[in-house]
């Protein structure tokens, strides 16, 4: 059986543990939502969580099955409430494991939808599925599993897109947005052995965790990474003498695919809107991958959401802003 389980040294049994079942499942973030756990401060939980398909998705998963899919917004498991923590404190959550299924998905959504980076130049949707038990050199990696798909190895490195607290306005809120208190961050490097700090707006914090990833590029352009059914095993601590105002992480990365300096091909997005400098960016790794490389168009906006990094190069050379897009060179297995 491979090893599926990435995790700091000597995580602690979980105290508790909220499998996805649908009473531990929701769809926005609501103050008025009664938490399904209250617990004490230091208490480690294990989230038992379903992919952003909601678990109706499942390979061999086509396009039709992923247009198929009726979910409100992401499937978030929680929430939880932490015993004495009170608006104005500050929640930490200590990322200690988390362990994949195996598989993972990742989607170009239909045009319409009006979602990812380049939602006019892709009017397909195109679906491909990941076989997460691969190895290369030692290291755990996601590959394409298909016949008909581009030979590729991204280093998996596990996290979840969309974990925090909820917000106090009234009423129910979507899941899609990142907020001051959370939500969906898709910050990369929140995998096993980082913190992440919130701000606290109500009684108890209210927090909840979904929308594992086995890999996201910096920008999940495609408006998805790997997504995976997943369990994330987090600690739940207060802190009273550290008021924030946003989210903020202490991590160790990885910051590259392979967590080392490496060789990478990257292409500049120039222009005086820094979302049309990404969008040129990603243009430019596209045409590289589609172009040199053999890819599809759409398996190399594929490879871009869940591999590539986008960087701000500058902000200060007015009129015109550099966004950066870094292709590892190790991920295509298939140019040795």
């Amino acid at each position: 059986m491979p090893d599926r389980r990435f995790a700091v040294d000597d995580v602690p049994d979980p105290d508790v543990r909220l499998e996805d079942a649908d009473a531990h499942v929701h769809y926005d973030w609501d103050s008025a939502r009664d938490p399904v756990a209250t617990v004490d401060p230091g208490t480690v939980v294990r989230f038992d969580c379903r992919d952003a398909y909601d678990g109706q998705a499942r390979p061999p998963a086509t396009v039709e099955d992923v247009l198929a899919v009726d979910a409100p917004g992401h499937p978030l498991v929680g929430p939880v409430a932490v015993e004495g923590v009170e608006p104005g404190d500050t929640l930490r959550v200590d990322l200690l494991a988390f362990e994949h299924e195996g598989w993972g998905l990742t989607a170009v959504p239909q045009p319409e939808r009006e979602a990812g980076l380049l939602p006019e130049e892709f009017p397909d949707a195109h679906v491909r599925e990941w076989d997460l038990d691969a190895t290369r050199d030692g290291v755990p990696v996601a590959e394409f599993a298909a016949d008909d798909a581009p030979e590729v190895a991204v280093p998996i490195a596990p996290f979840p897109g969309n974990l925090g607290v909820a917000p106090a306005a009234d009423g129910a809120h979507s899941t899609t947005p990142p907020r001051r208190v959370g939500g969906n961050l898709d910050v990369k490097h929140l995998t096993a052995g980082a913190t992440l700090f919130l701000p606290v707006e109500v009684a108890g914090g209210l927090f909840s965790l979904g929308d594992c990833h086995a890999a996201q590029g910096d920008g999940e352009v495609c408006l998805t990474g790997i997504e995976a059914p997943m369990s994330a095993t987090a600690r739940l601590d207060v802190v009273r003498d550290r008021p924030i105002d946003r989210p903020e992480l202490d991590t160790t990365g990885p910051f590259t695919p392979t967590g080392r300096d490496e060789p990478m091909h990257a292409t500049c997005g120039v222009d005086s809107d820094l979302m049309e400098a990404a969008r040129e960016a990603i243009r430019g790794t596209i045409a590289h991958l589609h172009e040199r490389r053999g890819f599809s168009r759409a398996d190399a906006y594929v490879l871009a959401s869940v591999a590539v990094d986008l960087k701000v190069s500058q902000v200060v050379d007015a009129p015109n802003w550099t966004v950066t897009a870094y292709l590892p060179e190790s991920v295509l297995v298939g140019d040795d």
